[in-house]
């Protein structure tokens, strides 16, 4: 795609550069020349890494889960197995392929170090990659783009919302580029004129029909109780339902198209405290679309699929153990995904213990720092030396070290 095509598909999709700073490449640096891309995909209220990737030989993750547990490969509803001991969630089927091909990894008990259970604290954290520091003032994607040479002219940054997220605030200049967001699912009860009938239906003083009205008042304060916190864990990232076509604009858009480096979008909608679903409900209805926007965007990329990386994280994970209203809680370590055509997938990378090991008696503990992860995708990948990987992730953990993610 040449720069005229560039520009004008962003003119039609809205977007909007942002000059946040200085628009050359920081002077005095060394990064090498790289035509490799980089995206990442922040899930903001905590997705369930036990569901995303169920540990099915573990028997605590059945003993723990008994209702929205995964069901073990080959049964109705069923995980996708993976091998010995990780199976796939069954709404993520889209994403086999990818597997099969070598080019989809994940890596169990990965998270922060800092054992906040709050989400904007941990998002912060992820976005800034100082853990337990909040006065970290630029995020690492934006310290990346400035030890990144140039491809050429244009933009260099792509964030798809409608505003510009911590992990690109910095120096470099981002160009915004606005995503739709999906209504919100309602039941029948929900609808108007089905709810108008129910209340003529009930609407005298006996027993059941004051029955029905305190449990109508009763969900509608619930639902919005619930509503409320969904929405402020997810920060207004958009639901993942329409993100097969956020994710075809971005294929597009990066496509053939040297100067554009990073991309970053959000989606919301992951903190599942209550009717969570197992192999079918809330957190199957997120995860199918999310699975079917990264295989669209494998298949937009065309050949520049093997010279990008797509990182796929959350602040958190979620507890072991299933709470009372058919849901999980906040946790710890969670479950990092790595997609792109030269990674070395089809395999799960890093540290496990099984669910027996846990973090403060119920969680899983993270055992794979992400910074790590990052160092690897780095060095491995955009080919940063150790200045240039310092100044982008100031605290690398000793652990950075072994990490072979990608093929080559």
């Amino acid at each position: 795609m040449n720069r005229r095509d560039f520009l004008a598909l962003l003119a039609a999709s809205a977007a909007l550069t942002v000059p946040v700073g200085r628009s050359a490449w920081a002077a005095g640096t060394n990064g090498q020349a790289t035509d490799r891309k980089l995206v990442v995909i922040l899930l903001r209220g905590a997705v369930d890494g036990l569901s995303v990737l169920p540990p099915w030989s573990d028997p605590d993750y059945y003993q723990e889960r008994r209702r929205i547990a995964i069901a073990r490969p080959g049964e109705e509803g069923g995980a996708i197995r993976l091998d010995a001991r990780f199976g796939l969630h069954p709404a993520l089927a889209s994403l086999v392929p990818l597997w099969q091909a070598g080019q989809l990894a994940f890596i169990p008990a990965s998270g922060s170090p800092d054992p906040t259970r709050s989400h904007f604290d941990a998002q912060d954290y992820l976005e800034t990659a100082t853990p337990g520091t909040k006065s970290t003032g630029t995020g690492w994607l934006n310290r990346l783009l400035a030890t990144l040479p140039p491809q050429g002219s244009g933009d260099r940054a792509l964030s798809l919302g409608a505003t510009q997220p911590r992990i690109l605030t910095g120096t470099q200049p981002v160009t915004i580029l606005g995503s739709g967001k999906a209504a919100s699912r309602q039941s029948a009860l929900d609808r108007p004129r089905i709810a108008s009938a129910f209340d003529a239906l009930y609407r005298g003083n006996d027993r059941l029909s004051q029955q029905y009205r305190i449990a109508r008042n009763s969900r509608e304060q619930l639902r919005m109780t619930l509503e409320s916190e969904m929405d402020e864990a997810s920060r207004g990232a958009p639901l993942p339902d329409g993100f097969a076509g956020d994710a075809q604009r971005l294929g597009r858009l990066l496509r053939g198209n040297p100067a554009l480096q990073i991309a970053f979008a959000d989606l919301g909608g992951w903190d599942t405290h209550i009717n969570q679903g197992s192999g079918e409900g809330q957190l199957a209805n997120r995860l199918e679309p999310l699975g079917k926007g990264l295989v669209t965007l494998a298949r937009e990329l065309g050949q520049d699929w093997d010279k990008t990386v797509v990182l796929v994280m959350s602040e958190f994970g979620r507890t072991i153990r299933e709470n009372g209203t058919g849901g999980t809680d906040h946790g710890h370590g969670n479950v990092m995904w790595l997609l792109g055509g030269n990674i070395a997938g089809g395999r799960i990378h890093g540290e496990w213990r099984g669910l027996s090991e846990r973090y403060q008696s119920r969680d899983v503990p993270v055992l794979n720092d992400y910074r790590a992860i990052l160092a690897a995708v780095l060095t491995q990948h955009l080919r940063l030396g150790d200045r240039h990987l310092a100044s982008v992730l100031p605290d690398i953990p000793v652990t950075a070290a072994g990490w072979q993610l990608l093929r080559s």
